[in-house]
């Protein structure tokens, strides 16, 4: 019956090939066959009847086709014309016969016995013509997928909303694979030459497929390193949209074998809703599919958007279960109060947070509108020029992240308040409706009561840990006596909440003083009285309200998660920053990091000698000549020539060194964040790719064609065997093999 189809399809190509072949690899479309030798046995399974051959067959269809001239003709063979192509099988047959003798004599003839009598070495298997053939052609498909993934090609082209109807055009993939046939690319010419132009040459599963097999390759050569150096931390940026799925960029610190802190992305995981979930399927993520082995994670850090700190907490709770030793802290890239206050679990300070981002990326993507921002802020501050100057300096940068953005924000507020005001009523064309749009919504958002009272209280309860969360982002010696500071810190903290009352009421009047400039009515939210409505009893205030709803939990809330983050093991870990020369000077060398260094033990290569070899680097200092400056960083100190005398202070060093809380000292190691940032910026939404991303920021990093090849073959033997992939019928339907 097989041979029967082959001879209906007027296919003299596929004669030669067993029924098993036939089977197994091609497909023919159900419109070839009569209604009747079909058995619909369900709206979605169709099966033939045992006895089914294909007979409906329209040979000139396609001289009445005006788009036909855009697809490969299907040319009745003649019978010499089938006689010279069975020839020209059996030749090549022949020739890879002869080949394939000629590889195996010439292994036998290389092949060296062992000594004493041992087996011989397992012969490396010869490939044959065919087998090279498929390993050049996808080689070919893989540096594609490669040049596609450095230049943040995205993979589709047109879509088919953009095309009038009845034109045909090749997405982006298969164009550059017709672009670099057509420059005389035999290997894919030869692989291609039989198939219809209109077909793709490559399904999206098995680019997929590809893709996957070029992201895990790249992954693996950063991997690789991470294992070299043994400890590493793991940090997560803010939850981004990738193609409409939300997902959790992750990257890796870890130091090299040149001794330098590098901090690199390794990929994005697929966010989940529910926490527990999350952190099952982050920890099954980097230990068995990225193959990291946790008990060498030493820090964990997690930058999420406002709504999503309370979930990463949980995935870090759950890693400290398992692995104690994993420090959960800061990340250095972020500034503490700003951290802070995404965190805080109050509704509206998220959306407070989410309209000040949206403030600054307005004017950010207008120079004119920043111009006009200056103009204001000079007419504002005509008797304090200085402050105004230093104002429109600021109002140029990422203010956002600065950790005194909400004392920049309530300085700045009137300015942007009448700046947005004059935008959002200009009548002339100077602004588009965008813009001018935008405009009014924001100034409606930045002059809600609500709002300002909420920046208001947030710039007071933050401003006791703004010095401190400076000093975590400053030198080694200011993170050193930072974490001598906390103590100091968290005791302002409660005092203020045991005085709340009168704190609240110095708080709340700033804010109607504030809301009085900007000619804002001082109410409860819209909400809360729309709930209260008919209830006569209720008496609440303004200033009671946002005392409940806002002061009280938020200054809670920032005490608990300052005890969280700087626990009893990392405050240890930053006491170990001792170590370090300069910090070593400051405390006249009268330091104890023995005790201190007690949860690195089982780090060290010689744990016993640890008290004797921190005396012998506290004396090297200590009289070191007048000539030599003291190492004021761990990365000065891990590139001093004789740092391997001191095997113990080493590994503590490259341990301290890659906590998310310490700073990449030298900026170019610190490029998987900044790339990163650079492909959400430039690439559109429902363009993104997760394995072309990764491509893209690590486009620097080698990789091995031949070993994307191999993984190819061993995971998908089925789909690269030496046959067409696509079978033209006569009308150009066809189906790919499933």
């Amino acid at each position: 019956r097989c041979q029967r189809w082959v001879e209906n399809c007027r296919r003299a190509d596929l004669e030669d090939k067993t029924p098993d072949q036939l089977n197994k690899h091609y497909r023919l479309c159900a419109k070839h066959f009569e209604t009747s030798m079909i058995c619909r046995s369900s709206p979605y399974r169709t099966v033939l009847r045992d006895n089914a051959v294909p007979t409906i067959f329209d040979l000139t269809s396609h001289l009445n086709n005006p788009h036909s001239r855009h697809r490969k003709r299907i040319k009745e063979l003649s019978e010499d014309e089938i006689r010279t192509l069975k020839q020209q099988k059996i030749d090549e047959a022949f020739e890879r016969e002869q080949a394939t003798q000629e590889l195996n004599e010439s292994n036998e003839q290389n092949t060296v016995s062992e000594e004493g009598g041992e087996e011989r070495e397992e012969e490396a298997v010869p490939l044959t013509l065919e087998e090279r053939e498929n390993k050049d052609y996808l080689k070919s498909l893989f540096e594609i997928l490669i040049l596609m993934g450095k230049q943040n090609i995205p993979l589709d082209g047109h879509s088919v909303d953009e095309l009038p109807e009845g034109i045909f055009t090749s997405d982006n993939f298969q164009a550059l694979l017709e672009y670099r046939i057509n420059a005389g690319d035999e290997v894919l010419r030869k692989r291609f030459e039989m198939t219809a132009v209109n077909l793709e040459y490559c399904s999206k599963t098995q680019q997929k497929q590809m893709l996957e097999i070029c992201e895990s390759c790249v992954r693996e050569e950063t991997l690789r390193e991470v294992r070299d150096s043994h400890f590493f931390s793991i940090v997560t940026d803010e939850v981004v949209d990738i193609a409409g799925e939300e997902h959790l960029p992750v990257l890796v610190r870890f130091v090299d074998d040149s001794h330098n802190l590098r901090e690199e992305f390794i990929g994005f995981l697929p966010y989940e809703a529910d926490p527990e979930i999350l952190a099952v399927k982050f920890h099954a993520t980097i230990t068995e599919k990225w193959g990291l082995n946790m008990e060498y994670c030493r820090g964990q850090a997690y930058i999420v958007s406002s709504g999503f700190a309370s979930k990463m907490k949980v995935v870090a709770t759950r890693l400290l279960e398992k692995y104690p030793q994993a420090v959960y802290t800061l990340c250095s890239s972020c500034a503490l109060n700003v951290w802070l206050a995404k965190s805080v679990p109050v509704v509206g300070v998220s959306i407070a947070l989410g309209t000040i981002e949206e403030v600054c990326c307005l004017f950010n993507q207008s120079p004119q509108l920043l111009v006009e921002l200056d103009n204001t802020i000079s007419v504002l501050f005509q008797n304090n020029e200085e402050k105004g100057n230093e104002l429109k300096e600021i109002c140029r940068s990422q203010w956002t992240g600065r950790h005194d953005t909400f004392e920049v924000l309530v300085d700045l507020m009137q300015a942007l308040v009448l700046c947005l005001d004059a935008v959002s009523s200009d009548s002339s064309v100077r602004w588009n409706n965008f813009i001018a749009g935008r405009a009014f919504v924001l100034s409606s958002a930045l002059t809600d009561f609500d709002f300002i009272v909420t920046i208001v209280i947030l710039k007071n309860v933050l401003s006791f840990t703004r010095a401190f969360g400076k000093n975590l982002q400053g030198q080694t010696s200011d993170v050193f006596f930072a974490a001598s500071s906390l103590t100091a810190v968290l005791h302002s903290l409660n005092e203020v909440m045991e005085n709340i009352e009168v704190y609240h009421e110095f708080w709340f009047e700033e804010a109607t003083n504030l809301a009085t400039k900007l000619d804002v009515q001082i109410k409860l939210p819209g909400k809360f009285r729309r709930a209260q409505q008919g209830n006569l009893d209720s008496e609440v205030t303004s200033e009671n309200y946002y005392k409940e709803i806002l002061s009280v939990p938020t200054v809670e809330h920032i005490i608990q998660e300052l005890k969280d983050i700087f626990s009893e093991q990392h405050l240890k870990a930053l006491k170990c920053l001792s170590l370090v020369p300069s910090v070593m000077g400051q405390l006249k060398f009268n330091t104890s990091e023995e005790h201190h260094a007690d949860m690195y033990k089982n780090d060290l290569p010689n744990p016993d000698t640890l008290s004797a070899e921190l005396h012998c680097w506290r004396i090297k200092w200590k009289h070191r000549g007048k000539d030599i400056e003291l190492p004021a960083t761990i990365y000065e100190a891990l590139h001093l020539p004789d740092i391997k005398f001191f095997p113990n202070v080493y590994a503590l060093l490259k341990v301290l060194c890659i906590l998310p809380v310490m700073k990449v000292e030298n900026e170019k190691y610190e490029i998987g964040r900044k790339r990163l940032k650079a492909y959400l910026k430039n690439t559109l939404t429902e363009q993104r790719s997760s394995n072309l991303a990764l491509l893209n920021i690590n486009f620097d990093i080698k990789h091995d064609l031949d070993l994307m090849v191999d993984t190819y073959i061993k995971l998908y033997p089925d789909k690269v065997e030496f046959q067409e992939d696509f079978i033209p019928s006569n009308n150009s339907e066809v189906t790919e093999n499933a």
